[in-house]
């Protein structure tokens, strides 16, 4: 006579068979972390080709803008649309912040460029790789790096590109400003494309995560 089996040695034995297969796998699992040597290399990269070439082209075209031509001189590129005008601005990116007091508006700018500049390298140093957001980072970087250095050294940016169509001016801008520009442009781009890939550069493990 065989004695009855327990239902609870019923219940468990067949979960331990060979076909059995677990429905519920464990909801934490661990997610690798970026190589650090992957990120300096990417980090390197952005430095070194993107920001300081945009940072080294302000700063040289500034200088020779003011060694080479009178205060306010314009020599025309395309009559009519595109001039090389030699300007001072003592505000921000295309003459804001003109109006405000001397002190208030030096502080600010200064602060706010070094707040800027601090956060921009945080954020190029945690990319996992060269993307739009990246890239952009980097231009915004050398964007305000180079308008920080003029005001640091002289109080005031110069400006030298003015686009107009005959009368109608745009505020007279430096490559730095356009550096500034394009980099936001490329970060808006960025988020409406919206993959993955790009949300990485924000958060380092979220590209693994989602695809877990």
């Amino acid at each position: 006579m065989t004695g009855a089996t327990p239902n609870c040695v019923r219940d468990v034995a067949p979960s331990s068979g060979p076909n059995f297969v677990n429905e519920n796998p464990p909801s934490q699992q661990s997610v690798p972390a970026a190589p650090a040597g992957s990120r300096l290399r990417v980090t390197a990269i952005l430095l070194g080709l993107v920001a300081l070439p945009v940072l080294a082209l302000d700063q040289w075209s500034k200088h020779y803008v003011a060694a080479h031509m009178a205060l306010y001189e314009t020599i025309p590129v395309i009559p009519n649309w595109f001039d090389i005008t030699y300007t001072r601005n003592p505000g921000a990116a295309f003459s804001m912040f003109v109006a405000m007091p001397p002190w208030i508006r030096s502080a600010m700018l200064l602060g706010l460029s070094i707040a800027a500049i601090a956060v921009l390298l945080a954020l190029i140093s945690r990319s996992r790789e060269i993307d739009l957001n990246s890239i952009a980072y980097a231009l915004i970087l050398a964007g305000a790096a180079g308008n920080l250095i003029d005001r640091a050294t002289g109080g005031q940016v110069i400006d030298f590109i003015r686009v107009h169509y005959y009368d109608l001016n745009y505020p007279v801008f430096n490559i730095a400003d356009s550096a500034i520009t394009v980099g936001v442009t490329l970060v808006i781009v960025a988020s409406f494309l919206g993959s993955p890939e790009r949300s990485s550069v924000i958060s380092p493990g979220s590209a693994e995560h989602s695809a877990n």
